[in-house]
């Protein structure tokens, strides 16, 4: 069973939305936030509610997540041997009431669930481009035990 706490390495950025009468207007992504250490990929997913996507990581890519519609649980996991943060799982509350970019560097294990009953949408950039031939995807189960992360929503 993993130990919770912040992994090293993780990044967070919080998102400001300027509202006024006709909406709002919200940067994501600049090319001065130093969170990226250079550009892939720009990707775009959703996912129904109640879903669960996890386990995977990389060997080659740091991921950038940003929720902008529905909500979303980020469950991450330090798999690197080499690090202070190594066998922490830190989980991540974002989505459209919580804009946050979440960096995932490399070797850290990660998934999301859907909550609410809504779909939730994802975009993601990378530092590398997919490749079919070669993917950087290593998985793991959902359930996988090193992790043991209970993705049940509890009474309290």
């Amino acid at each position: 069973m993993s130990r919770m706490g912040t992994i090293e390495g993780v990044k967070i950025k919080r998102l400001v939305r300027h509202p006024d009468d006709r909406g709002f207007f919200q940067e994501i992504l600049r090319d001065d936030d130093e969170l990226l250490r250079r550009f892939g990929q720009a990707s775009l997913s959703m996912s129904y509610p109640g879903v669960i996507k996890a386990f995977h990581y990389h060997e080659r890519q740091d991921d950038l997540w940003f929720f902008p519609v529905g909500s979303a649980q980020v469950v991450l996991y330090d798999a690197r041997p080499d690090t202070l943060s190594s066998g922490i799982t830190q989980v991540l509350y974002p989505g459209e009431d919580n804009p946050l970019l979440i960096v995932i560097p490399i070797g850290v294990v990660h998934g999301y669930r859907v909550l609410g009953a809504k779909p939730l949408m994802i975009v993601y950039f990378t530092t590398e481009s997919y490749r079919a031939e070669d993917p950087d995807e290593k998985r793991l189960e959902w359930d996988d035990p090193t992790i043991g992360f209970d993705w049940t929503t509890k009474p309290r």
